[in-house]
């Protein structure tokens, strides 16, 4: 076992277009121990690549998240995340989480699947009929963008605002940006939950607004960021895994074609995808160690953080054959894409049927559908994905 090794190395590591890792990461799952790093901002840390570390991490309770607001946590971007889910242990986290988990069980969010196929639908209908599109804008972001802003009561007309906040927030790199998008949004959410108080409506705002004025089991502060993370993270890992989950099957001709020929195959070819693409631009949101834990043959002292790179985790040789490569119809996929333990994601239901709806109807609707040009990907975001993707079909 080991307690440290030497200088920390400077990480993220090189960004790469399209959905390759950097070679550091296969590096690092091959020697032995933990990485030490050091991020642009916050203190040194452990970076665990390996997806047993990985899942220890996420998993064990002697690893802490909220300790991450009382110490000058270690991150991409200068803008800190202290407030919401991702910044709490049970059992604070399991009152929050409880209240709205109950709109993202399995059986609920199937309920919605004729839904999302019918609006997926329509927008193939308007790529069809256009000859072509931007995969991204036209197709990726309108689904979810949809689908948690019904659930929230969002209205139409102001989905472009949140969308343009929502990006800044997600910027890495201008502290003032951040900061500005996210009093932004809390003050968008703020006056939503004033107007579900005067005017209820059938949706999650609303349920959440009851539970804190009727049940008080929420504060304020806690409703307003609550329905903030919801908003944020409802949308955009969502339409970037749908956008490189089409680059990923539309750069290889073949993998297409095979699911135009075999749809019944979608569901486990989704996981595949899941588990393959990364949407991550790093390692995010660290644990702090509650107290010594050894971790993949390095001890992590008491109140030292670990980062853990999920992307690097997924393609683990250790886990899976073959783990560099998508293999459509792999089994047994037990990937990390939505993490593990108590912040494994909320909205992991809503989004896998958002993806298999997505691709399904990009296959039925336009099996000769193609790249159309140069992919741009996104800079600066800690989401990674295509930005714009040009797309074309025959017919």
């Amino acid at each position: 076992m080991t307690t440290a090794s030497g200088e920390p190395i400077a990480y993220p590591f090189a960004p790469s277009d399209g959905l390759g890792l950097d070679d550091a990461y296969a590096a690092a799952r091959d020697t032995a121990g933990l990485l030490r790093v050091r991020m642009p901002f916050g203190e040194d840390a452990w970076l665990a690549t390996r997806y047993a570390d990985v899942r220890l991490v996420l998993g064990d309770v002697r690893f802490s998240r909220a300790a991450a607001a009382e110490r000058d946590e270690p991150r991409l971007a200068p803008g800190r995340l202290t407030t919401g889910l991702m910044a709490m242990d049970p059992p604070e986290h399991t009152r929050l989480r409880t209240l709205v988990a109950k709109a993202f069980t399995a059986r609920r969010v199937e309920r919605s699947r004729p839904r999302v196929a019918e609006f997926a639908a329509g927008l193939v209908r308007e790529v069809k009929a256009a000859g072509g599109a931007d995969l991204v804008e036209d197709y990726a972001l309108p689904i979810p963008v949809a689908m948690i802003c019904d659930l929230l009561g969002v209205p139409v007309a102001d989905r472009p605002s949140f969308r343009e906040w929502s990006n800044g927030l997600l910027s890495s790199g201008d502290v003032e940006l951040f900061d500005v998008n996210r009093e932004r949004l809390r003050d968008y959410f703020a006056d939503l939950v004033a107007r579900r108080r005067a005017e209820p409506a059938d949706d999650l705002m609303t349920a959440l607004v009851e539970a804190r004025d009727a049940r008080d089991r929420l504060s304020e502060e806690e409703l307003v960021d609550l329905s903030l993370g919801l908003l944020v993270a409802g949308h955009e890992t969502t339409a970037s895994m749908i956008a490189g989950s089409a680059f990923a099957l539309l750069d290889r001709r073949d993998r297409w074609e095979r699911l135009v020929a075999r749809p019944d195959l979608l569901p486990v070819a989704v996981e595949e995808l899941l588990r393959y693409v990364p949407v991550s631009a790093s390692a995010l949101f660290s644990r702090y160690a509650k107290e010594d834990v050894e971790v993949g043959g390095t001890v992590v002292r008491a109140g030292q953080p670990v980062m853990v790179a999920i992307g690097a985790a997924n393609r683990d040789r250790l886990r899976y054959d073959l783990g560099e490569e998508l293999v459509l119809d792999r089994a047994d996929n037990t990937h990390l894409a939505f993490g593990h333990g108590a912040h494994h994601c909320l909205g992991a239901p809503l989004a896998r049927l958002e993806v298999q709806e997505a691709l399904r109807a990009l296959l039925a609707g336009v099996p000769d559908l193609r790249l159309a040009g140069e992919v741009e990907w996104k800079s600066l975001m800690i989401v990674r994905g295509p930005k714009r993707m040009p797309v074309t079909s025959g017919s």
